[in-house]
């Protein structure tokens, strides 16, 4: 057990009479990025979605290169976002909604693709009435209709502009029905022909197709939504969400053919993209992209599922196209800084800096506790559980102790919703986060390190990259302002390097597929004492293991995602705040 302390006032205010004013400010321009993806999140707009207590959600993102910016868009923010580098986000006010549309869900699950100089958005509706919004300038809310209803009532909705010029539309949110593709006129967005029936679910064959956090739940079929399309070497790649969106296994796949409306084969290498282990987990329902230098990127959805089912945040990931046109994400250290795009890069490569997490399960002190929200919580890695303050006044703070003096290069505060206003519904206009960091080589005199108390932003996944790396021990955060609620934390990570050793080589590692049900394995190692992670490597080759899974604090997993009809090779390496491990000789089976 670490030991928690509650200092008195007196204590907190000799803190401050040590501090030194020396003030080293983060990266104006920074390197890294850190998922979630720090936005302005809007609060759930649907009241029965948040009975549990208000919360930030959004999910179902689409990311498109356009005009020389990069524009996101995803569920019921009442808005979007821009950026010209895919660090900072700015949020274009904009309800994409008639008077006569009486939904919460005004942008639900949106498709958003460009033709010429124009951009098209809608949302998900089975109404066939919602418009195709378009715009030549979408940096502000300058948009038109282009048809003022879409007849083809689709959800989860995806357009794919093929290089001959034909527009599709690919759709389908069901546990029942499959995705559906049709192709569409440009000029007139009808519908030309009749709708296929293109991809079903086979949850029997594939693993991660089950229903269920563990994928053992059989109350439910599997659902299948979220419908994207790419193109390369003259194949379509259709992807699609699965098994469910509250689960950390929610994963995007993908089906290959040589015609945009099939027939399809499922990829050898499923799902494609996929997080089901450390601080935030998940990776479906999204969109691959292209950005300025023609490297592929895919953002998809992550799971919370706190305060509701669809309570969810954005991640980004590298993407690409491995020598055998198989479609893959680089999820390894997939919470961790990642160096943002420069340049033309092999995403084979990983974009990972090095950088470790360095407070995991480490001592923190604390002003104050509400109830069972312990301060131990938020250095847990778990998103779903957090430390919560008493209050959101000015003052409350919170206190990590690295256990040795490390050399710091990143911190990522992620605030939980903890007691928030019933008011915060929708996009709340004003909302902002301010605080200040400290840190300390020994625990007494303190030097100022961020000082946001000035800052009018909304940050609920402030990221940090600093000018220059320090060495320092402890790192206080204290609350100056809060939007709403209390101050609380689901993970305050400090990222860097230990200065020691790197944990040692996992031995006896071991993997028993099962004979009767071969989607599933049971991996077990023997633990590695100066380790805190885990990273299990698995793929359809040895040089194709390309699904990632950090387990923290164990020495065993369940792995049930495979194809019961191929065979499988495996690896293992182990985590350490000073670094990573040799992997351990790849295992067949």
């Amino acid at each position: 057990m670490r030991i928690i302390k509650l200092l008195s006032f007196f204590s907190f205010l000799s803190f401050f009479a040590s501090v030194n004013q020396v003030n080293a400010q983060a990266s104006s321009e920074p390197a890294t990025y850190c998922n979630p993806i720090n936005l302005d999140y809007g609060y759930t707009p649907i009241p029965n979605f948040s009975t549990w207590g208000r919360h930030r959600a959004t999910a179902d993102p689409v990311i498109t290169y356009f005009k020389g910016d990069y524009y996101l868009f995803s569920t019921n923010q009442w808005g979007y976002w821009w950026s010209h580098d895919l660090s900072k986000w700015n949020f274009v006010p904009r309800l994409f909604l008639k008077p006569y549309h009486k939904v919460y869900d005004e942008l639900c699950a949106p498709a958003v693709f460009s033709m010429g100089d124009t951009l098209f958005v809608i949302g998900s509706t089975y109404a066939k009435n919602f418009p195709i919004w378009m715009s030549t300038n979408p940096r502000v809310d300058e948009w038109k209709e282009a048809v003022d209803s879409f007849e083809v009532g689709a959800w989860d909705p995806s357009f794919f502009l093929d290089d001959d010029g034909r527009l599709y539309c690919y759709y389908g949110s069901s546990n029942l029905y499959p995705l559906y593709g049709i192709e569409i006129d440009r000029k007139t967005f009808k519908p030309i022909g009749e709708r296929k029936e293109l991809l079903h679910l086979n949850h029997e064959k594939y693993g991660w197709h089950r229903f269920g956090e563990y994928y053992d739940n059989t109350f439910l079929d599997p659902f299948m939504e979220g419908a994207w399309m790419n193109k390369h070497n003259g194949k379509y790649y259709l992807q699609y969400g699965a098994p469910a969106t509250e689960f950390s296994g929610y994963a995007d796949g993908v089906a290959v053919s040589n015609s945009p409306l099939g027939p399809f084969e499922q990829q050898v290498h499923n799902p494609f993209s996929f997080k089901p282990g450390g601080f935030i987990r998940g990776s479906g329902h999204g969109a691959t992209f292209n950005d300025r230098w023609d490297n592929l990127w895919h953002v998809s959805t992550m799971v919370l599922n706190v305060k509701n089912n669809f309570e969810r945040r954005l991640g980004l990931w590298p993407a690409g196209y491995d020598k055998d046109g198989l479609l893959y994400t680089n999820t390894r250290f997939g919470d961790y800084p990642h160096y943002l795009p420069k340049r033309k890069e092999d995403h084979l490569e990983s974009k990972f800096t090095g950088w470790m997490l360095l407070n995991y399960q480490k001592p923190v002190l604390v002003s104050s506790t509400l109830g069972g929200n312990g301060a131990n919580l938020a250095v847990d890695e778990n998103v779903k559980t957090y430390w919560s303050a008493k209050t959101g006044k000015k003052g409350e703070y919170f206190q990590t102790d690295l256990g040795n003096v490390s050399e710091v290069r990143a911190i990522q505060i992620n605030y939980a919703d903890q007691d928030v206003d019933s008011a915060f519904l929708g996009k709340i206009p004003n909302t902002y986060h301010q605080y200040q960091l400290y840190h300390s080589v020994d625990g007494k005199n303190w030097q100022l390190l961020i000082d946001k108390s000035n800052n009018k932003t909304d940050v609920p996944h402030d990221y940090i990259e600093l000018k220059s790396p320090i060495k320092t021990r402890y790192i206080k955060m204290v609350n100056i302002h809060m939007p709403t609620g209390t101050f609380a934390l689901s993970g305050f990570r400090v990222f860097g390097n230990g200065l020691g050793a790197k944990p040692d080589k996992v031995k006896e590692f071991m993997v028993l597929r099962g004979e009767k049900d071969r989607r599933s394995a049971w991996v077990r190692w023997s633990p590695v004492s100066n380790a805190y992670a885990y990273n299990i490597y698995y793929g359809i080759a040895p040089d194709k293991m390309y699904s990632c899974i950090m387990v923290h604090s164990a020495n065993e997993y369940y792995i049930k995602t495979m194809d019961k009809d191929l065979t499988y090779y495996f690896q293992i390496e182990s985590v350490n705040e000073n670094g990573v491990s040799e992997r351990t000789s790849v295992m067949k089976n």
